[in-house]
């Protein structure tokens, strides 16, 4: 063999060496097929390897230190201990109590099916961990999002709850995996599903298993007697407990139970015809009534166990946890007494209230006032229950997001009108009329309807969700509905609740910083581990917008016009918005509801430290309505109280002004734009309002420039109108002696009513005023000097003027005793004048100096004169007219004269009397009584 290989080899080379040179060089060696191919498998497989050496060697090290499965834990519970704010006083501790161990056999097949079908439908085909639903899970999550699906088997809640914190990490997740792994080999899975359905938790108020929650929910002394849709029921009730509490909320609890039965459907636990028969059971038909009263803090605590669950996984009930909360007590505990009648006096025992206290620097909830004659697991008014927020959502949807994208100021015109929707349904104020151009601060405190919806429409539905969403209301999520222009006013179809508006208000006393509302702080779990729960706050807004909200709801209190002028409390800077909702058509009809009944009433309010929210009303349409004045101002009522008690003894603060605000004083509104005030604006139309710094107008107003151009402009008409009408009227003076006297009258032509009169005479013995009114008259000028000629002129008060001159005719001259003269401006005679003026003149020597002057009625003309100790009495007329002043005497002074009612008697000439001739007397003579003009006839005026 080995020669014929030799030669068989020797055979080869002489081939190969007999082969041209060129040849061979020409063609390289070829590689062997499959050379690189299998050099990268068996890289993978090396890296494979490798990977596995150092995935074991993690996965041993991350289970090292999981804790091992203990019996008494899965078994028994230990109880968690909650401390108030000052994180040393425990308030209550909470755990295994209210707990009733059921076994395995007696938990009837209907309920066992119910949660397998609803929790772990692979129960009995995995062992411990179910990787089908992990995959299923995972593509859930990629296709809907994070968390949408979980992949957890009922084993690997077991362990969870009964070993583990709840830190979402890798290594707890993998501990969880490896302990149930465990449990499934030590336990049975009767006993596993046994221990699960006697530590899960169903309901606040410590309901704790399903015998507990059988009993609690539905009065049935076994869980042995729950019917089909009453196990679903159950079963649907662990995912979220307060969400899908058929008591409380009837509506989610009916969707979540028709979920689990169809899914008992789906998976042959029951059949189709089963299921919806279930379905048409009413949710609470079953129910028991529940009349467990609730202890103290258990409203607030019932929050506390619902943060735990929800952001740890723990089950406050058996995890053996310390809780640290935010529960003021002293705040609580006068929360308490107002919800217990204490404090304020509520209408009956139906009406019900729910608050909420937040501190607004933290978010953290200082009190809850649940609701009254509360029973425990029963609804909670302040956090459970929803209801229409009415125009305290304004604020939120309307004028706040208007001033973050729009910078509106405080004062942004607004014209409230009759308006519509954009799709033609008109809208209405609570008052049904109209303001015209108001500001929106106005339009916020008088809780105006129509600028509140154009304040909406200029921002946009987005912009209006995107401001809700960061004061965290997701309304439109919420309710399944986009937003709409009734949004505006708070029109939902399901509502808010307390806890939602006091976080969301809150954020404008913190300088548009958000904190999330939370009575849990941290927790600390039996083996060291803790955990921060407090929310961190994000900016909501800009500081401008917090600040100008803010001031705009103090108006609401503070103004004459606002709606919450109730809540004024010296020493406190409050600011708020108050709300109502009505009730529907077919509610009015049905509970035979008055037009002017009203379902919500709302006040949120707050100052530099807290915000309260507070709602007000019935649970039902049936149990009653809001209409009285002590209803409708209850909320106001109980937050003043409130707020004053949480702030006595602390520091008040103030609403810090930001760098990005300036304040500027303009004119109220008149139309769309604001503008400064002229020199010309009424102080009573200037205000001042607050702008986004480099916004404030700069225009200066005309309008009331104008107006007062315009009046000047019009006083200048005026006065060459008068001038011209003064120019018009004439006025006239004559003068004419007889019967020993001078007769002087005067009037004017197109004389107007208020057009008055200066009469003066000139005479050898100076000059004198005769008389000064409104009104055409007359004067007699008794005794004149024989031979003196006396000149009289009259001057109206608007500058014209007309003389009139007589001379007394003297001893020697030959005159008639009728010697008049006409007047000296037009030489005509006034048609008023009464040339046969007939006197009656008598001195009785009266010793009362009354004067009584008249007309006579004739036309004699008697003169008996009688000077009796210088007194001198007037004229006395016919009919018996007096005008009465006090007169002068001269007494034993012949010298003197007396002048009484404007007659003058020259002192009698050693006692002799002048009777139808005129004796020239020795001194000038003065005014006499007047003669007044026949028509019209005027009432003498006195002279002194």
């Amino acid at each position: 063999m080995s020669d014929n290989y030799r030669s068989r080899e020797e055979r080869r080379r002489a081939m190969n060496d007999n082969k041209p040179e060129g040849k061979s060089q020409g063609k390289p060696k070829k590689k062997k097929k499959g050379g690189l191919f299998r050099k990268i498998v068996a890289a993978v497989l090396l890296i494979g390897i490798i990977g596995l050496i150092a995935g074991v060697g993690t996965f041993f090290a991350m289970i090292s230190d999981a804790p091992k499965v203990d019996d008494s834990v899965l078994k028994n519970s230990f109880s968690s201990k909650v401390y108030a704010n000052d994180g040393k006083t425990v308030v209550k501790e909470i755990g295994a109590q209210k707990r009733t161990y059921v076994q395995y056999d007696e938990i009837p097949q209907v309920v066992k099916n119910a949660f397998i079908a609803t929790e772990d439908v692979r129960f009995y085909k995995h062992h411990g961990v179910d990787f089908y639903r992990i995959g299923g899970a995972l593509m859930a999550n990629f296709k809907n999002g994070f968390g949408a699906e979980g992949g957890s088997t009922i084993t690997q809640q077991v362990v969870k709850n009964s070993f583990l914190s709840p830190k979402k990490t890798v290594k707890r997740k993998v501990q969880e995996m490896w302990l149930a792994y465990q449990l499934e080999r030590k336990y049975s899975k009767q006993q596993i599903l046994e221990m699960y359905l006697n530590k899960i938790y169903f309901a606040s108020g410590e309901v704790y298993g399903i015998e507990r929650a059988a009993e609690k929910f539905y009065g049935v002394k076994s869980v042995k007697d729950l019917t089909l849709d009453e196990a679903a029921m159950l079963a649907g009730l662990p995912k979220a407990p307060t969400t899908y509490n058929p008591v409380t909320n009837p509506e989610n609890a009916t969707k979540r139970r028709n979920t689990v039965l169809n899914l008992m459907a789906k998976n042959g636990f029951i059949t189709q015809a089963e299921a919806d028969k279930a379905k048409q059971v009413d949710v609470q038909a079953h129910l028991a009534k529940q009349t467990e009263s609730t202890s103290k803090y258990d409203v607030f605590i019932d929050q506390v166990i619902e943060e735990v669950k929800k952001k740890t996984d723990a089950d406050p009930f058996s995890a053996g946890l310390e809780i640290y909360t935010t529960l003021d007590t002293n705040a609580q505990d006068y929360v308490d007494d107002v919800m217990n009648n204490k404090v304020v006096n509520f209408p009956n025992d139906k009406f019900q209230a729910g608050l909420v206290v937040v501190d607004n620097e933290t978010g953290g909830i200082q009190a809850i006032g649940g609701g009254r004659n509360r029973v425990s697991g029963g609804l909670n008014f302040a956090t459970n229950m929803r209801r229409q927020p009415g125009s305290t959502i304004k604020p939120i949807l309307d004028y706040g997001p208007a001033i973050e994208n729009l910078k509106w100021s405080t004062g942004q015109p607004l014209k409230d009108e009759e308006y519509h929707y954009s799709n033609g349904t008109p809208i209405r104020n609570f008052g049904r009329n109209y303001k015209g151009w108001v500001s929106a601060r106005e339009a916020l405190g008088r809780s105006l309807n129509i600028p509140a919806l154009k304040a909406f429409q200029a921002t946009g539905a987005d912009k209006a969700k995107e401001f809700a969403t960061g004061l965290g209301l997701k309304l439109d999520e919420e309710d399944g509905e986009a937003y709409s222009e009734s949004y505006s006013i708070g029109g939902f179809r399901t509502g808010v609740t307390p806890l939602q508006m006091a976080g969301a208000y809150s954020a404008f006393a913190n300088e548009g910083m958000y904190n999330a509302p939370h009575t849990v702080t941290k927790v600390k779990f039996p083996d060291g581990t803790e955990i921060d729960l407090t929310p961190k706050p994000k900016r909501a807004m800009q500081d401008y917008t917090a600040f100008m909200m803010t001031d705009m709801m103090k108006s609401v209190v503070n103004e004459s016009y606002g709606t919450a002028r109730a809540v004024r409390t010296p020493g406190l800077e409050i600011a708020g918005k108050t709300g109502t909702s009505n009730f529907s058509a077919d509610e009015k009809k049905r509970y035979n509801i008055p037009d002017a009944g009203e379902k919500d009433v709302w006040f949120n309010g707050f100052t530099p430290n807290y915000t309260i929210s507070v709602w007000t009303g019935y649970e039902t349409a049936k149990d009653g309505y809001i209409l009285s004045a002590n209803e409708t101002g209850m909320a106001k009522n109980i937050f003043k109280h409130v707020i004053t008690h949480i702030s006595e003894g602390k520091p008040k603060g103030s609403f810090k002004q930001p760098d990005s605000v300036v304040e500027r004083s303009v004119e109220k509104p008149t139309g769309k734009d604001l503008k400064r005030p002229s020199g010309s604006t009424p102080s009573s139309l200037i205000t001042k309002e607050y702008f986004v710094r480099g916004t404030a107008p700069t225009k200066v107003s005309q309008t009331f420039v104008k107006k007062e151009k315009e009046e000047k402009k019009e006083d200048k008409k005026e006065d060459k109108k008068e001038k011209k009408d003064n120019k018009d009227v004439k006025p006239k003076i004559t003068a004419s002696y007889s019967g020993g006297a001078i007769s002087v009258n005067w009037s004017a032509s197109n004389a107007a009513s208020d057009t008055t009169f200066t009469v003066t005479m000139s005479s050898p013995n100076g000059s004198e005023q005769l008389a000064s009114g409104a009104g055409a008259g007359g004067k007699t000028i008794s005794n004149p000097a024989p031979g003196a000629t006396y000149s009289f002129t009259v001057t109206t008060n608007t500058g014209e003027s007309a003389s009139s001159s007589v001379k007394v005719p003297g001893s020697s001259d030959q005159a008639t005793e009728d010697d008049s003269t006409k007047p000296e401006d037009d030489g005509t005679t006034d048609d008023n004048q009464n040339e046969d003026n007939s006197n009656t003149d008598q001195n009785n020597g009266s010793d009362q100096g009354d004067d009584s002057s008249t007309q006579p009625d004739d036309n004699q003309n008697n003169n008996n004169g009688s000077n009796n100790g210088g007194n001198n009495s007037g004229n006395t007329d016919n009919n018996n007219n007096n005008n009465n002043d006090s007169g002068n005497a001269n007494d034993g002074n012949s010298g003197n004269n007396s002048n009484n009612g404007g007659t003058t008697t020259p002192p009698a000439d050693n006692g002799g009397s002048d009777s139808g001739s005129q004796t020239p007397p020795t001194t000038p003579a003065t005014p006499s009584t007047p003669s007044t003009p026949a028509t019209p006839q005027q009432e003498p005026t006195t002279e002194n």
